[in-house]
Parts: C-alpha cells; structure tokens; sequence
C-alpha cells in the first residue's frame, strides 16, 4: 500500500522518471532505505544501470543524475554547490560543472507564446522572425528577430508549461524530502527541508523574466563607462515575466578560439579585459554574474567582451561587502587569528567549533603560500584548500560569498583557454587590496562615525528610561526572566518514546504472566488440551512482540 506522500504527487509517470533516473545512476541503497520501490511498485530488476557506472565517481554521478532530471534538478545541485559546509568539496567542484542544453520546443508554439505575451502577431511586432533558435536550455530558448523599425533583437521565450513541471517537481522533492528525513536520520544534518525551501526561492525568480530583465538594467549601468563590456539593452516594451526582448550581441562565443582569431580579435587582451569585468563586478560593484562560463561570455569586434543569460546573479550587501574586506584585511598581513575573529563576528561558527584548531589550520593554510610568487598560485586550488577547511569544521559560509567564489573559479578556466599564461591571482589582487581598504576611505570612516554617534546618541537618550522602567516592574515584583533550552525538545521526544517502548514491554510481559496462570487452571473452553484464553493470550504476547520488535527495527536504534 502506498503512503500518502506519494499519493500527493501530481504525476507518478514524473515520480518513477525521477526515481529511474536515480536508479540508474547506482542510488539504490538510499532508495532503498527510503522504502521507494514497494510504495511505487517498481520492480529493480527491469531497470537499467548506465554504462560504464563503475568508472564515475559519486559526485559525477549526481551530476549526470541532476542534468538528465532537469531544469528543477540542475538549480538543486547549484544551491548545493553553494553549502561546502554540508557537502564534501570534490562534490561542489562537480555541481559548479553542471550543463544545462535540451532540445528545443517547436516554432509554432513559439509564435503561440509570443503572441499571447506580446497581444499582437509576429507580423505585427516584426519584420522578420528566425524559425529555428539560436539557443535552447531547459527553461527557455533565444531566437533572433528584427523589429519593424530596423532593430536587430534576440527574444529569450519560456518553455511552454514550465512552471507546471517546476511545480510537480517541487511537490515530489518535498515528499521525498520528507522521506528522507523520516527513514534516513543521517540525512538531517544537511537539512534536505531547508534546501529545498532555498531551491523553491531561487528557481521561482529565475522563471520571472521581469527579474533579469531588471539585472541587465543595474548591469549596463554599472559598466556604462567601460568601453570593453558590452550589455545588451532591454525592450521593455516587448518583454513580459516570459519573453524577455534584448538587444542582440553580433559576436562569437568566446570559447570558439578558431572563430576568434578570424575576426582578428586578441584573445590575451580578452582574457585581462574579462578579468577586469568580473573583478571590478565582485570588489566594487557587490553585484555580479554569477555564472560566467563560456557559453555565457561573448566576444565583439574590437576586443569587446557581452555576458548573456543574466538569470543568475550574487548579490553584495554593504554589509557583506565589509565583512569581506575585514577579511581580506586579515588575508593580505597573514593575520589567521584575524580571520576567525571575523568567522566569529558574522556569526558563521557554531558555538562547539574549535577557534584553537580553525586558528591553526587557517595559519598552515596562508603561511603555505607565503611569499610564493603570484604567477605561480592557482585560484582554483586556493578555493578548494578554503573548502576543506570551510567543510572540516562546519562554517558556514553566506551563500552569496559562495557564488562569488564560484565565479572567480569559473572564469580562471576560461581565460586560461584564452590565455594559458593568464594569472588571475596577480590580476586580482589590485581590487582585492582596494576593497580591504575601503573602510578607510574618508567618506566611509565619516559614515561609520557619524552611525556610531546615532546608535549611541539613541543609546545615552533611552537608557535612563529603560533602567527606570526596570525598577519600577522590581519594585513591583513583576520582573520576570524567561529561559528557553536549545535541543530539549528532542530529549523529550526520545524520552516518551522510550518511555512508551517500556510500557508497551510491561504490558506484553502482564499479558504473558497472566496467560501462563490461566493455563494452570481447569476450564471448559480448551484447544488440544490447554486452556482456549491462555493460547489466545500468548499469540497475541507474540504478536505485539513482534511488532515491537518491528517497529525498533525500523528506527535504526537497536
């Protein structure tokens, strides 16, 4: 009989798709344990296995496990990639890899979307309308167009009954989440209800065109003064939450190295120029593409780079972005007692971490590279050294510090490609060493001045009002302190149930004490000899035993 978790999901052809796919890529034994087959009636032996499985590592094969589950599944793994505190570092490298290309949907529903979107025909809105896509993902494809008065565009268009798929999909996670949780104890330290929550968030503003059509908007401002970044303009006019009008980028991907150097354009330049839009992004703007991998950068004439897809961005509060430089304070003078007292500041080390060890590590960690040449550092390897020391002892890092580092790291490989002498270390440390400074800056110091005199200004003004407010409630003896205990819940919970567990054995031992006296006795009602109620009392002893025993079982605590 199936549980009422299954029964909620909207379509159970998607449910055995998702736990096929699972299967297939060697996830059994969790199935396993989450009782899936039995509550599916899928049978493992008709299912098959990839070929070659054996020579993929585990975190390869979540990753083509995600990829061929789709779009819900792709952002899944890119909000895991974004927790190196729950999940082992060789697995965040593997999800930062993730690919998102499909088939492309048929043109006639195409037009169908456009129109409705737009109110008008193509005939109406353009001069011309190219039939087949010039790009195609799992949330949308990208056509070109020219408009009626001559403007070449590209129209971003979702696909036909996404957001009903990302709903049936969500409705699944959340039952197999909740199964995790049930039949899997393990999984709970990495929180599968929270990240799914997070997925929810993310996926829902990325489907809203109305949102990176608002991103392309604060990115052109940002970079209106570089005459190398080119952003595409947004056609607001021609853009709904799913078709989003732009501007369109003549130029090449700037991963087609052949196509490059006909059009004359120096790929060494590209890479420093590249660099210097995703440096000053992070350091001096606080907003950024977050994914700039190849097929997300372009290359114009005359050395010109144009990022696409402006979906997914991080994202620098003030505040963060002072963090980070205290951070990178404490970085640049080789200072590891400074870092944790910044971990500690911002919350991001829980109360049983070990500073002593964390200090310790942190030292082995900067003095390795001390004094090294710059050129010979890696930016790849430095962030995945910070990630074991991030997953070793349980800091958890703001995913929007995450995705910057996950930026750095993604386009470190592709100016390699452009340039395999390309040292983003040496290019970067510049705008690191002004954002570490920042704080210094006389307009900045005269903010954090004049916020301090506010808060304690407010403080000097309310405190003889508070301390008179306290006296009176003691003078009353109406004082009073509340006191809440972290965990305790749990501890009670294991405690009745424990509890339970005891009375349930008392009775089961009453019942059979009191069916060995009836079987001492005379009466008329027997079976082959022996009193009726006494059997009566050991088989039903025996049956409660067993599901006693049953039900231990089934918690995993012997």
């Amino acid at each position: 009989m199936r549980i009422p978790l299954i029964r909620r999901a909207r379509s159970l052809r998607r449910y055995r798709q998702i736990v096929t796919v699972l299967l297939k890529y060697g996830f059994d034994q969790i199935l396993n344990q989450m009782r899936i087959f039995a509550r599916l009636r899928l049978r493992k032996k008709t299912l098959k296995r990839v070929v070659g499985l054996e020579q993929l590592t585990y975190a390869q094969r979540i990753r083509l496990a995600l990829e061929e589950l789709g779009p819900t599944f792709v952002k899944l793994g890119q909000v895991l990639s974004m927790r190196p505190f729950l999940i082992p570092v060789e697995l965040v490298l593997e999800l930062t890899k993730l690919q998102d290309e499909v088939a492309p949907f048929p043109f006639p529903q195409v037009k169908q979307i456009v129109e409705a979107e737009l109110k008008a025909s193509l005939d109406d809105l353009f001069s011309s309308f190219d039939t087949i896509p010039i790009a195609s993902a799992s949330l949308s494809q990208v056509h070109k167009a020219v408009t009626k008065d001559g403007k070449t565009v590209v129209l971003k268009i979702q696909r036909p009954e996404i957001k009903k798929v990302i709903d049936a999909d969500m409705e699944i996670l959340k039952d197999l989440t909740n199964l995790l949780e049930k039949y899997v104890p393990e999984s709970r330290q990495y929180d599968p209800s929270g990240i799914r929550e997070e997925l929810n968030k993310s996926i829902r503003r990325e489907i809203d065109f109305n949102n990176e059509a608002r991103n392309i908007e604060v990115f052109r401002e940002n970079v209106r003064d570089e005459k190398n970044v080119f952003v595409p303009q947004v056609f607001w006019e021609m853009s709904t939450s799913k078709v989003l009008t732009m501007e369109f980028i003549d130029g090449v991907k700037i991963s087609d190295l052949e196509e490059l150097d006909k059009r004359g354009i120096d790929k060494k330049k590209l890479a420093l120029i590249g660099g210097k839009m995703v440096f000053k992004q992070i350091f001096e703007d606080g907003f950024f593409h977050a994914d700039p991998h190849p097929g997300n950068l372009f290359a114009m004439e005359g050395n010109v780079i144009a990022p696409v897809d402006y979906g997914m961005m991080g994202r620098l509060s003030e505040t963060t972005m002072d963090e980070l430089a205290d951070l990178l304070i404490s970085v640049v003078t080789w200072h590891p007692g400074g870092i944790v007292k910044v971990y500690q500041d911002v919350e991001v080390v829980g109360e049983d971490v070990n500073l002593r060890a964390l200090e310790a590590d942190l030292a082995d960690f900067l003095y390795k590279y001390h004094k090294i040449p710059l050129s010979r550092l890696d930016m790849k390897t430095l962030i995945n050294e910070s990630f074991e020391i991030i997953h070793r002892h349980d800091i958890k890092i703001q995913a929007e510090l995450m995705l910057f580092s996950k930026a750095l790291i993604t386009y470190e490989e592709v100016a390699k490609t452009l340039d395999p002498e390309y040292d983003l270390v040496t290019q970067m440390i510049p705008y690191a060493k002004k954002l570490a400074y920042r704080k210094f800056r006389p307009g900045v110091l005269f903010r954090d001045v004049f916020t301090a005199a506010t808060d304690l200004r407010e403080l000097l003004v309310g405190l003889p009002f508070e301390i008179k407010r306290i006296i009176k409630k003691l003078g009353k003896g109406r004082l009073s302190f509340s006191f809440q205990h972290k965990g305790l819940d749990k501890l009670i919970l294991e405690l009745d149930r424990s509890s339970n567990r005891v009375s349930f054995s008392l009775i089961i031992a009453a019942i059979i004490v009191g069916s060995s006296l009836i079987m001492r006795l005379e009466t008329k009602y027997t079976l082959l000899g022996y009193p009726l109620f006494g059997i009566l009392g050991y088989v039903f002893a025996g049956v409660l035993g067993v599901w006693l025993v049953i039900a231990i079982l089934r918690s995993g605590k012997l």
